[in-house]
């Protein structure tokens, strides 16, 4: 009597075992699908904390330089003095840099008092270009804000005088070949490093015109501006573009310059425009566009190219293959640069974590070169190949870096 009893409650036990771990089964099934490991989660908090300071950096910096760079015309004595009347031109493309950054920033936190100043500058100069070199790339740079305007306003009045040079300019389209000639050709006021100029020639003239090409098709609808932007883009681009470095030669002259290192001499900003001109150039191509995919190539080609070459402190060197011919950092390369860059992640064109980090890295430099009262420090001065960088060094194109990089730091999730 007493075994059976023993042989029963020892199947009752058998099966309320069973049953407890079946249950513990399920429960387990159900955490597992239902639930993230506390790890993961903690790690996601914690990834959103740091993009959420990096969104609220990007603002305080963001606003901080435009208010500052504002705040100085009228008195930019702290330029030097042999740029300093160019840099007071809103024509010229010193300040037109500045202005592409301005629009760009505001486009991403849609300020209506920015974007009434701005408005207010281009109605100041009648919306027009400088005359004195049509078809100088420098000079179209500031119809980047007119066309910008036109989009926004729809006012024909903000894009007929751009369009009018640019016509002139399909009429009697440039033939001259894209070498840079050694002596500079004087045009009045203003001149040309060569005659090539008259064509994209040089790597800041991908910054400067390409786009406002783009612009006045989308503002227009008549295809040719893009065409012929497309075009001599390209022209340029095949020209002085190293496939074997991923980096742009400035011009011709620098196809076999070696520095006082023995380097091959890469240029920081130059290469910091063409970079940061790429993504606007794509955002204004119809998605359908024929040459959005050779686009995205040459970005992706030229991004591999420069985030080898960043420094540990974040910047990339003046000279890009030559980090000891300007150990000081160099913020209006580093600027366009690293927009260039988080544009790629944010549009999910640049997916490894690698680049992720070179952006947060180079975000981070950035920030610790714009003071409290917004001003940019440590900003190559004009030219056109590695040069030496002071700490006080400041210009609005570099105002107008930070602002671009700032714009996309804006939306930044790693």
């Amino acid at each position: 009597m007493m075994k059976k009893m023993t042989m029963k409650l020892s199947a009752i036990a058998l099966s309320l075992t069973m049953g407890l771990v079946a249950c513990s089964e399920q429960t387990d099934t159900v955490q597992s699908s239902s639930k993230k490991p506390v790890v993961d989660i903690q790690a996601q908090q914690m990834s959103e904390a740091v993009d959420r300071d990096i969104q609220n950096t990007a603002k305080n910096v963001g606003t901080k330089v435009a208010k500052w760079q504002i705040a100085q015309f009228g008195n930019l004595n702290y330029i030097p003095e042999s740029h300093r009347e160019k840099s007071e031109n809103a024509k010229f493309w010193i300040q037109a840099s500045f202005y592409i950054g301005l629009t760009r920033w505001i486009d991403e936190t849609n300020d209506k008092s920015l974007t009434d100043y701005v408005s207010d500058v281009a109605k100041k100069e009648n919306y027009e270009l400088i005359l004195e070199r049509p078809y100088h790339a420098d000079d179209h740079a500031i119809a980047q804000t007119y066309l910008w305007l036109a989009e926004r306003t729809g006012i024909e009045d903000a894009y007929l005088p751009t369009k009018e040079v640019f016509d002139m300019i399909l009429e009697k389209p440039p033939t001259v070949g894209l070498s840079m000639a050694d002596t500079e050709t004087s045009t009045g006021k203003y001149h040309l490093e060569g005659n090539c100029q008259l064509r994209w020639c040089w790597a800041d003239a991908l910054f400067m015109a390409p786009r406002a090409w783009a612009q006045m098709s989308k503002v227009t609808g008549d295809p040719k501006y893009l065409e012929y932007g497309d075009k001599e883009f390209w022209a340029s681009a095949d020209y002085l573009f190293s496939d074997e470095y991923g980096l742009f030669y400035r011009d011709s002259r620098y196809f076999d310059t070696k520095s006082d290192n023995g380097k091959p001499v890469f240029w920081g900003r130059g290469n910091g425009w063409v970079f940061a001109a790429i993504p606007l150039i794509i955002e204004e191509l119809p998605k359908d566009h024929p040459s959005r995919d050779k686009y995205i190539e040459l970005y992706k080609k030229h991004a591999e190219g420069l985030m080898v070459l960043q420094k540990d402190d974040g910047y990339w060197p003046a000279s890009l293959m030559d980090a000891d011919k300007v150990k000081t950092p160099e913020v209006s390369g580093t600027g366009f640069i690293t927009f260039g860059l988080a544009w790629g992640v944010n549009n999910g064109i640049l997916t490894d974590a690698r680049s992720k980090e070179v952006v947060e890295k180079g975000w981070d430099a950035i920030t610790k070169a714009v003071t409290d009262d917004g001003r940019v420090h440590w900003v190559q001065h004009v030219g056109k190949s590695p040069d030496p960088v002071k700490e006080s060094d400041s210009q609005l194109y570099g105002s107008g870096a930070v602002l671009l990089a700032a714009s996309e730091m804006l939306n930044w999730q790693q």
